[in-house]
């Protein structure tokens, strides 16, 4: 019953906690005015660690600072004890510090002031306490002398070489040498143990060695201890000999027994170890046998972590560098070879010394205000809460009676001036304790403005404008703004007042010039403060610039007129290509123009006028384009056509400084053009050696150059000269010049923090680039801190670029800030970035969904949201899913895949309307709410029926032509109906380039899919316009044009042929070719004779030849080739045609006729054979079908 009433009287109040109202505790700005006058409890800012081992020869610093006003005195406790520092002559205590300095040059050993120290930092606000510091001196005892007796085993046994190294502070570092000083080889047969013991799983000959020494080495004094050295002799069935050693076969052919696994280390077959969170866990199996075992890990119960695992000695050594609790359990090593294998379990047991959930955090409050400090922390076992007040038990301390201590929350309630303190919270537990100071300050400070006084600001007019009035006070004042002394507070309309005392101005007017006032009260008094608006023209360019193109040697001219408020000075600068515009005597500028004399081809580029202000500016750019001058002389300029120009030459380096150097150059031959800038280009040998890089370009009229430079880097350059045709070949590379070293400049970019899983924030960022490292050694400092929290930073230096804070609350916000450091120092601090840790499953589903106007294609949903505590994220969206279930009409087959919707609301009950529904159709839907990674349970399931809608268009629709008189239509159902279909309707009308004809309608059935249309003519064209029907409407229309078909140009064909215009034409046109052939052909018979006599000793020339009677011989080449109807002989000789004219009778074998004429010079006549497999060869010809009439 006891217990049972004391639940009670803790729920109760738990319900006070959450019904109590808490005042915002206010936040002192770091103004050096508020903070000189402000008291303030002492705060401790530095102390040294814990657990701190000092090295004997240096002198002792305790470290111990502290902040307050007034400024804190300091005392020490030491084991309890006070610490009188003035009695020890050897003692001393820096000023304004608490920082304790213990020498030893008067003598006096270290080891005398071991012990457990503490600070209290003290003024007239309270008592701040530093941890409990455990002095200890570093120790590194010498080696015990003992005499080691030679050690005998016999080959392929396993052995164990112990190194027992002496207890040092800190533990010292192991490994094991010869007397060469050159370390034992190890691998997966001969390897060291965590414990620093040498282990063989199996010996062999060569290992019988008399020099095996174990060393250890102190970390603080720097010092190395050697052990006597082990002498191993090792037993061989037959004699040994070093130089035949074969690795394939390391026992030289000896019958040495093969054994199976037996564990070195550790004993038996089960083993316990326990380990503390964040701290490194090393389990270790070490086997013996023979061929030697081989080792490999297993996690009972699940994987092993695989991303926090490193496997270490050939596989020996599991190693988990940040442990968690999670990574408690059962590991399994299992050691075979091929006569067996063992088996090993290490039971892991994760405790955990005590890390903070809730620290406390100051306390400011004004008088009668409330506030609370909670003090939560976490450990395994679980951590035991001591509160303490100025350094005292609270329990005995005097009584408050504004104070009430609930557990690990202390609740103050209207609190009074005078009752300022240091409260420190301890949560301890057998594996450590955390302490942590938080005041709190009862403050009544009347209120105080903290910026300039009388402002003035300037603003263009119709731009957004602030005006700042940061104040302080406490009570926390309320702040209000007047204009020029008169109404009532400025809020609203194009004024708003944000709660650090800024006014925003969303639109300045000129009439909002005048003298703003802002008002701070509190029940202490008042505090005002005024700000002069000035509202001012705008500067603008009314002339700018225009594009020009001139010759070379011409003058050219850019025009800048400037408008702007009389009582601004506006100064008006030039840039050619956005660079500094260096003005001389080609190069003159007024008010409103520059002018540009004796233009040559460096001078092309793009020019820019900037008119510019104290509050504004504006610009505006034009582009100068070079021509090439006329040449006098075409034929030299043609002759003489420009090229590239010719490398810079001689390359000097001058005016060496840190992060900068000169360098200058000789020119190159322009080759007729002119030379426009120049390249500077740079070559590092640490980074990317080999590789040039732009470094910069210079105007063309420029031979030495200042080059700004990075640090740490060992550069060379050259320079390429660029005009108008192109680039020259790069100059000679001048000589190196290093830069010194520096810390980083560059801040890493893209910094950002993420939860990879529910209780961690990975912080990654970009790596700064090559030439950003500025010196060896490059690494990053990161910070985070939860934000709003007010708590301390936690930070971690690091190579890497990520960094894993863990564990988290889930999707808590983060400060994350970083900056790069080298073996220089550090470089600049980002700003801070919000970050968050990870997301988890969101708890609450959206409740009560629910449709109202379900219409055809769309519905309004509604639900009722969720806590947005419970959705464990950021709140991405409430997530639609729905599906069609089915369609009401009857045998439709649907597709049931899911679809989703997401919409964006924070109202307590959203509504929004879901579109693209498929009308006449079951639907089925839930809800879900959403963050970025994960979904929450489902809602309820709504079910809904959409209405009717009018049908989609047919699934096809087309024309055919089955006769000169008919178009066949056919078409089919549409493939979404969307309701019950009751008919299609069909509206054609004919159409005539441009014109169309009267409509007509058909409806049909719904079961109708074809329609067959006369045509009054044949010629007719039409349009045709299908559509579904239901109950609603028709649906959408599928529109065709009856084709040009095939057959109708075969019909008009037909249609011609029986004119009798046509058939006559044909007839008359058959009759002239007819005579035409039988004229040519008595031509050519008659102008082919000559007499063989005459001929026949003649040579066959290639020109036509004159005889003496004056008439022509019309032979060619032509009568030495074989015509194309004859053969040639067996003897390469070739046979004269058959062609005759005997040969175009009734038949006739003979060659010439009577007069030896040679008939058939212009005709072909086919051997028997050929006419025989081409009969139609002589049909063809007009010249023989005249004969065979004959």
């Amino acid at each position: 019953m006891l217990g049972q009433g004391r639940r009670v009287a803790l729920t109760l109040v738990s319900l006070l906690l959450l019904l109590w109202h808490e005042a915002t505790t206010i936040e002192v700005p770091q103004d050096p005015k508020i903070q000189q006058d402000l008291k303030q409890p002492p705060t401790i800012v530095k102390q040294s660690v814990k657990d701190y081992i000092v090295d004997p020869r240096d002198n002792i610093i305790i470290e111990c600072e502290a902040k307050g006003n007034p400024v804190p005195t300091f005392t020490w406790r030491r084991n309890g004890k006070f610490f009188n520092i003035g009695k020890d002559p050897r003692v001393t205590m820096r000023k304004r510090s608490g920082t304790l300095e213990i020498g030893f040059r008067s003598g006096g050993r270290p080891e005398d002031y071991e012990g457990e120290y503490q600070c209290f930092a003290e003024n007239d606000l309270g008592i701040a306490l530093s941890n409990k510091i455990l002095l200890r001196v570093s120790k590194a005892p010498l080696w015990p002398k003992e005499v080691l007796e030679p050690v005998l085993v016999t080959e392929g046994s396993p052995l164990v070489l112990t190194c027992n190294p002496p207890p040092g502070l800190p533990p010292p570092f192991t490994f094991w040498m010869n007397s060469g000083m050159t370390p034992i080889p190890q691998d997966k047969r001969v390897s060291m143990g965590v414990n620093g013991d040498l282990y063989f799983s199996n010996v062999m000959a060569q290992d019988a060695h008399t020099d095996y020494s174990c060393n250890a080495r102190f970390l603080f004094t720097h010092t190395i201890q050697q052990k006597n050295p082990f002498t191993l002799k090792v037993q061989t069935n037959t004699p040994y000999n070093e130089t035949s050693y074969n690795a394939s076969d390391p026992y030289g052919g000896r019958k040495v027994a093969e054994t199976t696994p037996t564990f070195l280390s550790p004993s038996g077959t089960e083993s316990s170890k326990m380990v503390l969170r964040d701290e490194k866990l090393l389990l270790e199996c070490i086997a013996a046998g023979l061929p030697t075992p081989t080792i490999k890990w297993f996690k009972k119960g699940g994987d092993l972590p695989g991303r926090k695992v490193k496997f270490e000695n050939f596989n020996k050594t599991l190693k988990i560098v940040s442990v968690s609790e999670e990574d408690a359990g059962s590991y399994v090593c299992m050691a075979n070879n091929r006569l067996g294998s063992i088996r090993h379990t290490i039971f892991v047991e994760v405790k955990a010394a005590p890390y903070w959930l809730d620290k406390p955090t100051d306390l400011v409050l004004a008088p009668d205000e409330n506030g609370r400090l909670v003090c939560r922390a976490n450990g395994n076992p679980k951590p035991t809460i001591q509160w303490l007040v100025n350094g005292q038990l609270i329990e005995s301390s005097p009584p408050n009676p504004s104070r009430q201590v609930l557990g690990d929350t202390i609740i103050f309630r209207s609190v009074q001036m005078g009752s300022s303190a240091v409260y420190q919270c301890n949560a301890s537990n057998q594996h450590g304790y955390l302490l942590a100071n938080a005041f709190v300050s009862v403050l009544d400070l009347p209120p105080r403005m903290l910026g300039p006084k009388n402002q003035l600001i300037k603003v263009i007019e119709n731009n957004r404008t602030f005006l700042d009035c940061p104040f302080f006070g406490s009570p926390l004042p309320e702040l209000r703004w007047f204009k020029n002394g008169q109404g009532s507070g400025l809020d609203g309309g194009q004024y708003r007042v944000y709660i650090n005392g800024t006014l925003e101005i969303k639109r300045a007017r000129v009439e909002d010039e005048g003298t703003y006032t802002c008002v701070a009260s509190n029940i202490l008094g008042t505090a005002e403060n005024q700000v002069r608006l000035e509202v001012k023209e705008p500067t603008r360019i009314v002339r700018a610039p225009e594009h020009e193109s001139a010759v070379r040697g011409s003058t050219v001219l850019f025009n800048c007129k400037v408008k702007s408020d009389p009582s601004l000075p506006v100064t008006v600068t030039w840039t050619k290509d956005d660079k500094v515009l260096h003005l001389g005597w080609r190069l003159k500028k007024d008010d409103e123009s520059l002018t540009i004399t004796n233009v040559h081809e460096g001078d092309e580029g793009t020019y820019t006028c900037t008119a510019k202000s104290e509050i504004d500016q504006d610009s505006a750019s034009a582009r100068l384009t070079v021509l090439e001058e006329a040449s006098l002389n075409p034929s030299v300029s043609s002759a003489l056509p420009a090229d590239r120009p010719d490398p810079p030459m001689d390359l000097d380096l001058s005016d060496l400084l840190a992060r900068s150097v000169r360098l200058t150059w000789i020119p190159g031959n322009d080759h007729r053009s002119s030379i426009k800038e120049f390249l500077v280009q740079f070559e590092e040998d640490r980074w990317e050696p080999g590789r040039w890089q732009n470094l910069s370009t210079y105007p063309g009229d420029l031979n030495s150059v200042i080059l700004q430079l990075a640090p740490f880097v060992n550069y060379q350059f050259r320079v390429i000269a660029i005009n108008s045709v192109g680039q020259s070949q790069p100059s000679r590379p001048s000589p190196r010049y290093r830069t010194s070293g520096a810390a980083p400049d560059a801040i890493p970019k893209d910094l950002r923090g993420w939860g990879s899983m529910k209780d961690n924030m990975e912080i990654t960022w970009e790596p700064l680039l090559d030439l950003e490292r500025n010196g060896p050694d490059l690494q990053y400092d990161v910070w985070w801190r939860r934000k709003d929290t007010g708590e301390e930073w936690n930070n971690v230096t690091t190579e890497g670029t990520k960094h894993v804070v863990h564990p988290t609350n889930t999707y808590v916000p983060y400060e994350v800030k970083i900056r790069a450091r080298n073996e220089f120092g550090p470089g600049p601090e980002s700003n801070l970035v919000i970050g968050y840790s990870g997301e988890d499953k969101p708890t609450d589903a959206p409740t009560d969904l629910r449709v109202s106007k379900v219409e055809s294609t769309k519905v309004n949903i509604h639900w009722k949201s969720v806590d947005p505590d419970s959705v464990l994220g950021e709140f991405k969206e409430y997530r639609l899913y729905y599906w069609r279930e089915s369609s009401m009409v009857p045998g439709l087959v649907v597709d049931k895949e899911k679809k989703t919707r997401g919409f964006y609301s924070t109202t307590s009950e959203p509504s929004a309307v879901l579109t693209d529904l498929v009308p006449y159709s079951k639907y089925k839907m839930f809800m879900v709410v959403a963050n970025n990674r994960f979904e929450s349970p489902p809602s309820n399931t709504v079910e809904l029926n959409t209405k009717e809608g009018v049908p989609d268009t047919p699934r096809f629709f087309r024309i055919n032509r089955r006769n000169l008189d008919t178009l066949y239509l056919e078409w089919d159902k549409p493939l979404e109906p969307n309701g019950i279909l009751i008919g299609y309707q069909l509206k054609y009308l004919t159409v005539n380039g441009s014109r169309v004809g009267r409509p007509h309608l058909e409806t049909f059935f719904p079961n109708a899919t074809d329609f067959t249309l006369r045509l009054p003519d044949r010629s007719t064209r039409y349009k045709f316009f299908l559509s579904a029907l239901t109950q609603v409407g028709a649906g959408e229309v599928y529109a065709v044009e009856s084709p040009h078909f095939a057959n109708e140009a075969y019909i008009d064909q037909v249609d011609i042929a029986t004119q009798g215009w046509f058939i006559g034409l044909m007839c008359a046109i058959a009759l002239i070719i007819l005579i035409l052939l039988i004229v040519c052909f008595i031509k050519r018979s008659r102008g082919g004779k000559y007499p063989v006599r005459d001929k026949k000793d003649l040579p066959l020339d290639s020109v036509d030849q004159k005889d003496p009677e004056g008439s022509f011989d019309y032979h060619s080449d032509e009568d030495n080739k074989p015509l194309q109807g004859s053969q040639t002989s067996l003897d390469g000789n070739v046979k004269e045609s058959d062609d005759s004219l005997v040969d175009y009778g009734e038949g006739g074998d003979g060659q010439f006729n009577e007069d030896g004429s040679f008939i058939g010079q212009y005709t072909v006549k086919k051997d028997k054979d050929e006419t025989e497999g081409n009969e139609s060869s002589e049909a063809t010809s007009p010249v023989n079908a005249i004969y065979s009439l004959a």
